[in-house]
Parts: structure tokens; sequence; C-alpha cells
């Protein structure tokens, strides 16, 4: 039985304007929740996402990016699982249905039935629903893995990095090698998640390119980037003839302190792309609707029959909620970052 919505609830907001990454300018706020109306539903959270994209919208999203930037006085937002527990006139889901939606950052979320999706029991734990599917996206519509290719994939600790080793061997890689700035995430990614090898890119190691060079001696066939600047162009460095690259984020603007989240500028060879036919292509899951489904798809198959795991860490109650997107930004944490929210 579901249990009704409280008069009053708690969301973080953006309190002043952060000068650098994001952190103390976060507070947990309260408010009175909104009965809601036709066509809405009351949700309440049990998890959301911690996610580094929300330094770009705080920082003023860029042309392009399809969410709404954050200002000072709003409330954070993100993709989130709960529980509806009221529902207004003409909505079509109920209380107790289970359902994803984007306004996480809040123990209860007044929404628009529409921007709802039911989770059923594809995925064997709900938080999984907060997994990313833009590697499965990247690596299936983009890059095109060929069996035996070896792959390589940048901040392979993070929420996309961590799956995007095990589905490029789920989907015949031969090799997969990483990238990490810590010494620790790189035997965690050898010994847990199955890396062939790992690179560290913090300023005390050697050379990025000559520590790639070593790790893939023959070149890499397929790039999953989710990181762009020196890491983008030490891959270059070793990419083979045809050579795939697929997008899929900017860590190294979103986690510094000196841009704004919304650019990270690489140094590119345009020369070596033409000479060895490299693609580069940024991959959108917008541009790719289908992607998302078949992703919670075949990741409930890989989950159940243990060939895959969903790496991640879970951040009990919303007090924490500010300090866990800090340590997100200073790699604290390996693999997907969630909030988890007490039961009532």
């Amino acid at each position: 039985m579901s249990t009704p919505p409280p008069s009053v609830t708690r969301e973080v907001r953006l309190v002043t304007e952060p000068k650098g990454l994001p952190g103390p300018e976060l507070a947990v706020v309260a408010q009175r929740l909104p009965v809601p109306g036709p066509g809405q539903v009351v949700v309440r959270n049990r998890y959301f996402l911690v996610f580094p994209g929300l330094r770009t919208l705080i920082g003023g999203a860029p042309e392009g990016v399809p969410l709404p930037t954050i200002h000072v006085g709003d409330a954070l937002f993100g993709p989130a699982v709960g529980e509806v527990v009221a529902a207004g006139p003409g909505s079509p889901l109920r209380p107790g249905d289970v359902v994803t939606h984007l306004l996480g950052w809040r123990e209860h979320a007044l929404v628009t039935a529409a921007d709802c999706t039911v989770v059923g029991d594809v995925l064997p734990d709900p938080a999984a629903h907060l997994s990313s599917g833009a590697a499965y996206g990247a690596l299936t519509r983009l890059a095109g893995i060929r069996p035996g290719d070896t792959v390589l994939v940048t901040g392979a600790a993070g929420g996309v990095g961590s799956l995007a080793g095990q589905v490029a061997r789920l989907l015949g890689a031969g090799r997969v090698i990483g990238s990490t700035r810590s010494p620790g995430k790189a035997e965690r990614l050898r010994t847990e998640l199955g890396y062939d090898s790992v690179v560290v890119s913090d300023v005390r190691s050697p050379s990025l390119a000559g520590q790639l060079g070593v790790a893939a001696p023959e070149g890499v066939d397929v790039v999953l980037d989710t990181v762009g600047g020196q890491q983008l162009t030490a891959a270059l460095e070793v990419a083979r003839h045809g050579a795939r690259f697929a997008l899929v984020g900017a860590l190294s603007g979103q986690l510094s302190p000196h841009r704004d989240g919304g650019s990270a500028p690489a140094e590119i060879d345009t020369f070596r792309l033409v000479t060895r036919g490299i693609s580069l292509r940024g991959y959108n899951g917008s541009d790719h609707p289908d992607a998302a489904e078949e992703w919670v798809g075949r990741f409930g198959d890989w989950l159940r029959a243990g060939e895959i795991t969903f790496p991640h860490v879970r951040i009990p109650g919303i007090e924490r909620a500010p300090e866990a997107l800090q340590e997100l930004f200073e790699g604290r944490h390996f693999g997907t970052v969630i909030v988890e929210l007490p039961p009532h």
C-alpha cells in the first residue's frame, strides 16, 4: 500500500552562484507540496542520479543542450525512480505505480503523468534504471564493434565507463583498455570489471600516449570517449586505420574548476584523421530513441545471466546529496552515484 504524500517535502536548491565547481552553494530546503491537478501525479522518490551534466546546467547550458539552465533559487533535477503516491483527475497512473522521471533531487515530485515511464520487472533492481545507456547506444549505433576489436574507454571508472568496457566485451571486443585518474580505480577496473589494461591519467603518471602505446601496441579500433581534452588527443595517437571514435561525454570540461562546464577543447590532428580514415562522431541519445529501450532489455538479460554488473554507490538521505555531487566532481566514487531516500 502506498503512503499518502505529506504537506511539506524537501528539495536540493542552488542557493548562491558557484565560483568553480558547485559544492557549498547547494542547500536542502523545505517547501509545501502541491496537490496534483488534472493529469498530474505526486511521486515519492526512492532514488535519484548524481551526474556530471549538472555542472553544465549550473554553469549555463550552452546551445544545443536540451535541458534548462539551473539558476540561483532553482531546484536541481535529473533522472529519478519513485512511487506514485497521489494522482490527479484524469491521470493514467495510480498510487503504487513505480515510475522513472526527470525530477530528482527532491523527496517528492509533482510530475505530469505523460513525463513518467512505468517501470516493469525487466530489471531486477529498480535503481538500475538510473544506469546510463549511452555506452550501449554509442557502441551499437556509432562504433559498430567487430569481433576481436581493441576498444579504449576513457573515464572508465565513471557511470558510463564502468558499463562501457563490459558492454564492449559482450558485443565482441577482443581487448578492452581503460583510462582513469586513480591507481586504485585502475586496479578495480582490472580485477572487478575485466579490463585487460588500464592507464592512469593523473599528472604524476607517464605520458598518456606513451602508456596507451604500451597497452595497445597494435593500436585501437574503437574509442568510447567520455572525457575529451588531452585524453581524446592521446587516443588519436594510437588509433588504427579505420578507427571509430564515439564521443559520449566531456568530463575534462565539466570537472574543471577553470571552465563553465559547457566546453571541452581538444587538440585534434586532422592530418591523422584523413590519412588513417578515422571517424569521430558524437552520441546524442535523442537521435537514437530506440536505443534506450533496447538497452534496458539487454541490460536486464545480462544482469540476470550474471554476464554484467552495475557498479554503483548509494548515498543515503537527501541531506547527503550536495556532498555527493561534490564528491563526484572530486572523483571519489566508482561507477554510477545514486542518492537513496528512505522508504517513508
